[in-house]
């Protein structure tokens, strides 16, 4: 029985209300009539660094030496040439020998990864993948997806035992159907008129796809605890709603006033927020959307009940932060574009230097002394434990899962900071092992000593010299 053994997700802490982008811009399209907010990834965010967080919310306790793969999905990579998947993977610590592979070009792409993931692991191939989606797409100024897009992603590891919703049948669409669209080299997504997006695209291929999938498994509507569908128009959700003769507790709840839409991850966000409140025996359908759809039956075990301590979209929600300034939200994507000045600027990455110490960069791996059991970061060859000093005794340790608190801290108003001042600190590490990390994600007036910080994956830099997104750990106020 393959299914789904282990969900989560993340959203990014900032949020901004859409009317202060209206006040910003003058909103003259019907995207002005949107209400509620959308969350902002951090400067130093993007889809690759989201992706992480879900991925590490959804193996928090997982044993990540059972992962056999792991597919990425998302219109936004970083990279055009450069698997983003395996630098997910490096980041995670997961073991080399694994498949990965980016799952792009459509926002239907998560739902594509999750039912690739299913196969490999119904054919035997693999044992358990991990899946991740996550967007993080630029909507132009005054536009209507400025205000539409939201930034998050979810994750989901798919195995064949302890399944907590196992897959029971789908059924896809695929169309070369252009509501929206990003060509090589645009920065924005280019989008056609609502009436075309709405009554050709929403309103035909998600009814059409679902009503395939009863037809195929001979199933009745009715029979779902809950029925999960993505759509940006609000009210059009609710007339497919009514098309498909659906009783309002049925409705999976959009994201659209508290999120915004995230792409090829918004189904699968959804689905987790639809997983976070299912009880066993429920019968969960749920469609994406994007050049056609893909619906899937997923059946709710007993095994749901060991799920529940994560953050997931509901906690993520919870822990917000509003983000007043407009110019502040534009600087983020170089909507606006910024002066770095000379301390901004950054010098060539050097890509041996960076592959040698893969572990060290990406996964936050340090060494444990395996006679005095000391941590430190990074690895060391030698000792630090002066009572120890043992030379070559050390076996690798992973810090970006301990807990972790604020040993000083410091701020700098000179350095370039898209979010001034940029803040740093010194980390002690539970069971041992200090370091210095950038500090993100807070104001400087919530600092404190000893308050309880947690490690977070996130774009340190960006060479434009060599075209290299730079990443690293910061530190951040624990999101509880």
């Amino acid at each position: 029985m393959a299914g789904i053994t282990s969900y989560g997700a993340y959203v990014p802490l900032q949020r901004i209300v859409r009317k202060t982008i209206s006040a910003a811009t003058g909103w003259s399209t019907s995207a002005a009539s949107l209400p509620g907010e959308k969350a902002v990834a951090n400067y130093d965010e993007d889809s690759l660094t989201m992706a992480v967080a879900a991925s590490i919310d959804c193996l928090y306790d997982a044993a990540r030496e059972k992962i056999d793969g792991l597919y990425f999905a998302t219109t936004t990579p970083p990279y055009r040439e450069r698997q983003n998947a395996a630098i997910i993977a490096t980041s995670l610590d997961l073991h080399p020998d694994i498949r990965t592979c980016d799952f792009s070009d459509s926002i239907k792409a998560g739902t594509g990864a999750l039912l690739a993931a299913c196969d490999a692991v119904k054919a035997g191939a693999d044992e358990n993948i991990l899946v991740c989606a996550s967007d993080c797409r630029l909507g132009k100024a005054g536009g209507p997806q400025e205000v539409i897009f939201g930034e998050g992603a979810a994750a989901m590891v798919v195995g064949n035992t302890d399944v907590i919703a196992s897959l029971e049948g789908y059924y896809s669409l695929s169309y070369d159907f252009m509501d929206q669209w990003r060509a090589d080299g645009d920065k924005y997504n280019r989008i056609w008129e609502d009436r075309w997006i709405r009554d050709e695209g929403y309103t035909k291929f998600i009814p059409e796809a679902i009503s395939g999938l009863l037809q195929k498994y001979g199933l009745d509507i009715k029979d779902f605890a809950k029925v999960v569908y993505p759509c940006i128009y609000l009210r059009e959700h609710a007339g497919i709603a009514k098309r498909l003769q659906l009783d309002p507790a049925q409705i999976q709840q959009e994201m659209l006033t508290t999120i915004g839409d995230t792409g090829s991850a918004h189904s699968l966000m959804m689905l987790v927020a639809a997983l976070e409140d299912a009880k066993p025996g429920d019968k969960i359908l749920l469609a994406s959307y994007g050049n056609g759809s893909d619906a899937l039956f997923f059946e709710v075990t007993e095994q749901i009940e060991k799920a529940r301590d994560r953050m997931g979209v509901k906690r993520y929600l919870a822990s917000r932060k509003e983000l007043t300034n407009y110019e502040r939200f534009s600087s983020y994507r170089d909507v606006v574009p910024m002066e770095m000045g000379l301390r901004g600027e950054v010098g060539p990455s050097m890509v041996s230097l960076m592959w040698r110490d893969r572990k060290t960069i990406l996964g936050l791996i340090g060494a444990r002394c395996k006679k005095c059991g000391t941590p430190q970061y990074p690895y060391q060859r030698v000792c630090v434990n002066p009572d120890c000093g043992a030379i070559d005794e050390m076996e690798e340790y992973r810090f970006s899962d301990k807990k972790c608190k604020l040993f000083s801290y410091t701020m700098d108003s000179l350095a370039f900071s898209a979010s001034p001042p940029e803040m740093y600190g010194v980390v002690d590490f539970e069971g041992g092992g200090r370091f210095t990390f950038n500090i993100t994600d807070c104001d400087p007036e919530s600092l404190a000593v000893d308050m309880p910080v947690e490690m977070t994956f996130r774009r340190k830099y960006v060479d434009n010299v060599r075209g290299i997104h730079g990443y690293f750990w910061k530190a951040m106020p624990a999101r509880a």
